[in-house]
C-alpha cells in the first residue's frame, strides 16, 4: 500500500513538462491546465556551458506566453521554480487518484479533453496547479534560489534576526502575487471561465490557510531568552490531501446536457452561493470504467482486493495473479553506519480488473 512517504519518493524523479497555453489574448494556464501531453525527460538536459543563460533555454521549453516568458527570463530561478512545480503538481495528483477509477492520467488525448470540460476532475487540476506553483515560489524564496525575493517579509517577524539563527520564513506573499501576475486576468463573462479562475484561486488559498508560525528559542543552558519565530508552509502532500477532499465535496454550479457546455451566467446574489473554498463544477464527470476520450478505462487496472477492486473495475470482476517477490527483510543496523538486511522470497496475490 503507497503511503506520504512512496510520495516523497516520488519527487526525486527527475520529470520536466512541456506545456502549451490555451487560446484566448486573456486566458494564461500554467502546469497540468496546458493542453499539450506531458514529455519526461532528465533535469540536466541543458548544456553545462553558458550556464548563465540557461533558465533562458528553459524558459522557451516551456512553451509559456510573451508575458509568463518575460517574468520567466528575468529570474534566474524562476525556470527551476516552474518546472519544480509542474512535477510536484503531477506527481501529488497521481498519488491522491492512485486508488481511483481516474488516476489523473496526464499523458495523450485524455488530459486535454477533460480540460476541454467542466468536470470535477478539471476542478482539481486548476486547484493542484496553482497550488503547486504558490508552494513552489514561497519556498524557492526562502532557499534562496532567487533574485528578487527572500525570506518572508511579515511585519510581525524579525527576519533578519530570523536569518540569523536560521529560521527564515516561507515568502507567501511574494509567491501569491507572483502566481496571480504570472497567470494574469481571465474573462468572467461566461460561467466555465469564472468557474476555473474559482478553482485557481481555491488551490491558492488552502496553501494560504496552512500556513503555520514556527518558533524556536535561543539562550544560555536552554533558557528562551530570546524567542525566533517564522512562518512555514505545510508539507504540499498535506495540500494535496485537503485538495482531494474538496474534490470529493465538489459543488455543481448551472447545467449542461450539451458535449460543449454553453456559456452560462454564474448564480445571482439571490441564488445559492458555494462557500468561497470549495471546489466547483458544471458537469458530471463520466465513470471512467470504460476507453473513451477522457480515459483509458479501467481494464487490467491494478487493484487491492479488500479496498477497491469492486469500485475501480465497475462490477466486472477481478484476476488474481500468484507471484514470487523478493524483499529485504531482517534487517539490522550494524556499527557504525550501515544497514545489514537478509533476503526473504515470499509469494503474493496480485489482482487486476477484468476487461
Amino acid at each position: 500500500m503507497l503511503d506520504g512517504h512512496l510520495l516523497l519518493g516520488w519527487l526525486s524523479f527527475t520529470v520536466i513538462v512541456y506545456l502549451l497555453n490555451l487560446p484566448g489574448p486573456t486566458a494564461a494556464y500554467f502546469g497540468l491546465t496546458g493542453n499539450e501531453p506531458l514529455s519526461i525527460l532528465p533535469l540536466n538536459s541543458l548544456p553545462e556551458e553558458n550556464m548563465g543563460r540557461a533558465h533562458y533555454k528553459l524558459c522557451d521549453r516551456l512553451k509559456l506566453e510573451k508575458k509568463q516568458r518575460r517574468m520567466c527570463r528575468r529570474d534566474p530561478g524562476v525556470a527551476e521554480t516552474l518546472r519544480e512545480a509542474i512535477t510536484m503538481s503531477a506527481l501529488e495528483c497521481q498519488y491522491q487518484f492512485r486508488f481511483e477509477r481516474w488516476n489523473c492520467t496526464l499523458e495523450g488525448r485524455h488530459r486535454a479533453n477533460i480540460l476541454k470540460r467542466g468536470f470535477k476532475e478539471t476542478a482539481f487540476l486548476y486547484a493542484i496547479s496553482s497550488a503547486g506553483l504558490t508552494h513552489a515560489m514561497a519556498k524557492a524564496c526562502s532557499a534562496g534560489r532567487m533574485e528578487r525575493c527572500t525570506c518572508d517579509e511579515a511585519p510581525d517577524l524579525e527576519n533578519r534576526k530570523a536569518w540569523q539563527w536560521g529560521g527564515c520564513g516561507d515568502n507567501l506573499k511574494y509567491a501569491n502575487k507572483f502566481v496571480k501576475d504570472f497567470l494574469g486576468k481571465r474573462s468572467n463573462k461566461d460561467l466555465r471561465a469564472r468557474v476555473d479562475m474559482h478553482n485557481t484561486n481555491v488551490g491558492m488559498k488552502v496553501i494560504k490557510a496552512g500556513v503555520e508560525t514556527t518558533c524556536k528559542c535561543h539562550g544560555v543552558s536552554g533558557s528562551c531568552t530570546v524567542q525566533t519565530c517564522w512562518r512555514q508552509l505545510l508539507p504540499f502532500h498535506e495540500i494535496g490531501k485537503q485538495l482531494k477532499q474538496r474534490y470529493e465535496t465538489s459543488v455543481k454550479v448551472g447545467s449542461s446536457t450539451n458535449e460543449q457546455p454553453q456559456p452560462q451566467p454564474l448564480p445571482g446574489l439571490n441564488d445559492q452561493i458555494p462557500r468561497t473554498m470549495d471546489l466547483l463544477h458544471i458537469e458530471d464527470s463520466p465513470s471512467f470504467c470504460r476507453p473513451s476520450k477522457y480515459s483509458s478505462g479501467t481494464a487490467a487496472r491494478k487493484c487491492y482486493k479488500d479496498k477497491n477492486c469492486e469500485a475501480i473495475c465497475c462490477g466486472r470482476g477481478h484476476n488474481t495473479q500468484s507471484r514470487e517477490v523478493t524483499r529485504p527483510c531482517q534487517c539490522q543496523v550494524r556499527w557504525c553506519c550501515y544497514v545489514e538486511c537478509k533476503q526473504c522470497t515470499q509469494r503474493e496475490e496480485v489482482y487486476t480488473c477484468k476487461g
